[in-house]
Formats: structure tokens, sequence, C-alpha cells
């Protein structure tokens, strides 16, 4: 197993077990989910649930941690392979598609769930599930120069107009330093879980503000 030497050293080591046994669901595979899955795992989470049905295309590859011999393979699969290679750590994948009808099963057991899903039937399930099973969840979206990480308690499921936009404008730095941003809030929530900090992101001014 990694011995996360860096981070143990910035973190602690009674922290560091705590992140290490912290068990969180990521809803989605793509340009948050992936970004988020490789940062918590090599931060040193090692409890990880994967929920994803979509295979990867040519156009990820920039924004999403993937490669081109990968085109057409599931993400969730890809993934946990990936991060097994790399660090020895075994994340769950589960290739399927997140309805009202499975939400109980595929969320339940976790101690965080992070939402990055980019449908609005996806995020609603999410929401309402957590919600009512009284779950911490960790909505992160992106959209062109601005991002934002909304606990579910003041989050609300964007409008699904734009679930079939496949071609949008976006920065692989935006992504990178949101999930930098994310991850970061997960971690000080492990730590001490009344720290639910909602934040907006904002590239070309590099500004993080509360939400």
């Amino acid at each position: 197993m990694p011995s996360y030497y860096h981070e143990r050293l910035y973190r602690s080591a009674k922290l560091m077990t705590q992140m290490r046994t912290f068990s969180i669901t990521l809803c989605g595979a793509g340009a948050i989910g992936s970004n988020m899955a490789e940062n918590l795992v090599r931060a040193g989470f090692e409890t990880i649930r994967v929920i994803d049905y979509d295979r990867v295309e040519q156009r990820n590859l920039s924004i999403q941690p993937y490669y081109r011999s990968d085109i057409g393979a599931y993400k969730a699969t890809i993934l946990a392979n990936s991060l097994y290679r790399a660090l020895g750590v075994e994340i769950e994948p589960k290739v399927v598609e997140l309805t009202s009808q499975n939400v109980t099963k595929l969320l339940k057991g976790s101690q965080l769930v992070i939402d990055g899903f980019d449908n609005h039937t996806a995020r609603a399930a999410v929401s309402k599930y957590c919600h009512s099973a009284k779950l911490p969840c960790m909505h992160v979206g992106l959209a062109n120069d601005y991002a934002e990480i909304i606990w579910n308690d003041e989050y609300r499921v964007p409008s699904a107009a734009l679930d079939d936009v496949c071609d949008y404008p976006l920065a692989r730095n935006l992504v990178l330093l949101t999930i930098a941003v994310a991850s970061e809030v997960v971690i000080a929530f492990v730590k001490d879980s009344t720290q639910q900090k909602s934040l907006t992101v904002t590239l070309q001014d590099f500004a993080i503000k509360a939400f």
C-alpha cells in the first residue's frame, strides 16, 4: 500500500487514519468524479465507490484522466484499474445508471456522497435520497468559467434544459482548481463533520468565495 509520505507529514497520522477508512461514494466518473477519485486516493482515501455507466470518448481525454487506449471502455472500470495499478488501492466501480429506484442501494453505507453527475434526473435523485436519509452530500458542478461546491442543505438541482448539451467550453485548469478546493473541503469535513463549506470558484479572477 502507498505510504502517503508527504501527506502524512502535512496532515498528521491521526487524520490519515481517519481518511483511509472514511467511505465516500462518487456519483459520476467524468470531469469531476474521475479527477476527484484520483485526487482523493492520492491524498490517502482508500474506501471509495464510483458510480458511472458512461464509456470513455475521445473528447474526454483533455479534462479527464483517461488515455486513448481507454476509448470505448467503461469509465468507472478504467478508473478502478488505473488507481489500483498506480497505488494498489481497490476502489469499487459500479457500472450502472443511478435512478430513483436504485439510489438507496447504491448510496447506502456511505459516510459522504459527492455528486458530480451531469444531468438533472440523477442529481435530483441523489439530493432527495441524501436529504431523506440525512446522509452528508456535497454537489460539485462546472460551467464555463464558474464552478461550485455546495452541500445538500443549500443545493438546488439545476434545470434539465442543458442536459443534452455535449459541446461546451471548459478549461482543464478550472477542473483541477475546483477538484483541489473540493478535496480540501472533504478533508476538512472528515476532520470535523461540522465543517461544511459551500464555495464558488472562478478561473479568470482566481477567486474562491463562500457560496
